[in-house]
């Protein structure tokens, strides 16, 4: 049995959260598996995570597997499926195969970022297959809200498992391509052993209204305005950025595009040729100069992100472009969870000064890139899988289309979250072992855990600030001269009025004098005693223990 082959699925990030999605699947023998990995992603740090700029999983595990690891299929150019690849891949160093426009995402990103190390990628799109180690990898295209999106079937000699990346069933869809139902059916007539499938609205009833509906939900509001309109979307989102543009055209209005990641994202989409037929976007410097019921805005920040566009709107920071009161922003988007608070802000600091905000509560102008659950149904009823695998989702959409899955006869769901190994062949579905996973974090240029980054301390420091003290002590070990005191992030006075300082000051002082002479010629007993009094008369005087760092020094 230690010499049988096997077939195995791996998650290391996107199973039991929303992004982050990274997937290996092994075959062989325990001791001798070849790896392939499917999507690298990354999620976004949130006000926990102080400085950091972007969370990246753990590929400890393949430290030890890197000969074994045969190559990379990204499945779409979202950065919860690809934002990770530049940081990752230096280490990996192993074939990339990814879709025409996800290959020109990269690109363009590694020379906006300008200190990337460039990945060679083998293009690889619907209709392709490859074989990568002992995996044969066939390419289906579906509909998502992105570009090129695609979904894998891999086979092995223990059978076919399809894993859907992100997908959705959409019949009139702005950008192609539709979801290939038929070469799906075909698929499942050969067999499929596992379906690795996108739960993220597993919770919602229903199928998801088309492209075309929100595109003539967005005439409507654009038609309907008085003044300018701003739609802000996800920049990523082709499709939607041309609805926008195309209801703008048929409302007699130009077309501004602002924000540097949508701007990448269009070039990159008119290098491939899927923004034909539109008329020219205006630049910036032609804003003011258009009639303001003549004007669309599609821009940046549709998740309250504070350097984006249009949060620099709200603020009136931009230079060419304005908001005036009778103006209009719809929020073709949905709020990622965690993002509530920022966009809160944005909305309110835009209706303070008169401007209309229109959401997807008020009108259709958003539609989510994800299969509801009917879609869901559709999918098993087309693969018709032996055993269903719910990936890409929080743990109540996992639990959610588990529930669908066994009511629509899917004999074996088994429960699957980051690090557990699968064991999907030979024998019945089971998790066999754990691997190491987790999280690392982008930092500046580096890249490690929190601890090696310094995040834990950061996160202390923004909670209770920090006193620095300096001591010199003279032969005699008495003071030399008066003791240095800094301190940063404390209150500057007590409840009593008194100056803050002045009373760690007098903490140190104490301190000091406290220590018998002779125990003094020890230093680190004189350092300690410091920092306690410190932290001790912060505490009587505020309520809360500040980080404190104590130099003793003795002049000879």
């Amino acid at each position: 049995m230690a010499n049988q082959d096997e077939l195995v699925f791996l998650p290391l990030g996107g199973v039991g959260e929303i992004g982050m999605n990274l997937a290996l699947y092994g075959y062989g023998p325990p001791q001798k598996r070849q790896w392939i990995m499917v999507d690298a992603g990354v999620t976004f740090p949130g006000p926990d995570l102080p400085g950091v700029d972007l969370v990246l999983p753990d590929i400890r595990f393949l430290a030890s597997q890197r000969n074994n690891l045969k190559g990379m299929i990204i499945t779409h150019a979202h950065e919860d499926h690809y934002g990770a690849l530049n940081d990752l891949w230096p280490g990996l160093n192993v074939p990339v195969y990814a879709s025409p426009f996800t290959a020109g995402m990269l690109e363009a990103k590694r020379k906006y970022e300008g200190d990337r190390a460039e990945i060679p990628i083998t293009i690889f799109k619907a209709g392709d297959r490859i074989n990568v180690g002992p995996f044969e990898i066939e390419a289906v295209g579906v509909n998502h809200s992105i570009p090129e999106p695609m979904s894998l079937v891999i086979r092995t000699p223990l059978g076919n498992v399809v894993h859907t990346g992100d997908w959705k069933i959409d019949a009139k869809p702005t950008l192609g391509p539709l979801t290939d139902e038929a070469r799906f059916r075909a698929i499942g007539d050969e067999g499929v052993l596992a379906l690795m499938c996108d739960s993220t609205n597993a919770l919602r009833e229903g199928v998801s209204p088309s492209e075309e509906e929100v595109s003539a939900g967005l005439q409507k509001v654009i038609e309907e305005a008085e003044g300018r309109v701003a739609v802000t979307t996800f920049s990523s989102n082709v499709g939607r950025i041309r609805s926008i543009a195309e209801a703008a055209n048929a409302a007699g209005r130009e077309v501004l595009l602002l924000g540097s990641s949508l701007k990448r994202v269009v070039n990159v989409a008119q290098d491939i040729g899927i923004m034909e037929g539109l008329k020219p976007f205006l630049a910036e410097d032609e804003y003011g100069y258009i009639p303001r019921d003549k004007v669309v805005v599609i821009l940046t920040g549709s998740q309250g992100e504070s350097r984006a566009a249009l949060a620099k709107i709200s603020r009136d920071e931009m230079r060419h472009v304005a908001l005036t009161k009778g103006d209009t922003v719809v929020f073709s988007s949905r709020t990622i969870p965690g993002n509530e608070k920022p966009i809160i802000e944005i909305k309110n600091a835009l209706i303070e000064q008169g401007i209309k905000i229109v959401t997807d509560s008020d009108a259709l102008v958003h539609v989510s890139g994800h299969p509801r659950r009917n879609e869901l149904l559709k999918m098993y009823e087309w693969t018709r899988p032996q055993i269903l695998v719910p990936v890409h989702g929080e743990a109540a959409h996992l639990t959610a289309q588990a529930e669908l899955g066994a009511s629509a006869g899917i004999g074996q769901i088994p429960r699957v979250r980051n690090g557990n190994i699968l064991r999907l062949a030979p024998g019945p579905a089971e998790v066999i072992d754990d691997a190491p996973f987790g999280r690392i974090y982008k930092d500046g240029k580096l890249i490690g855990d929190l601890d090696e980054m310094g995040i834990s301390d950061r996160r202390k420091l923004s909670f209770v600030g920090h006193v620095s003290v300096n001591i010199l002590l003279d032969q005699r070990y008495e003071f030399l001269a008066d003791p240095d005191l800094v301190s940063f992030g404390l209150p500057e006075f007590d409840d009593e009025g008194e100056d803050m300082d002045d009373g760690l000051y007098d903490a140190v002082l104490g301190a000091v004098e406290s220590i018998p002479r002779a125990r003094r010629k020890d230093l680190d007993t004189v350092r300690e005693s410091v920092r306690r009094a410190v932290r001790s008369a912060a505490n009587i005087a505020w309520g809360k223990k500040p980080v404190v760092t104590v130099f003793v020094t003795r002049v000879q």
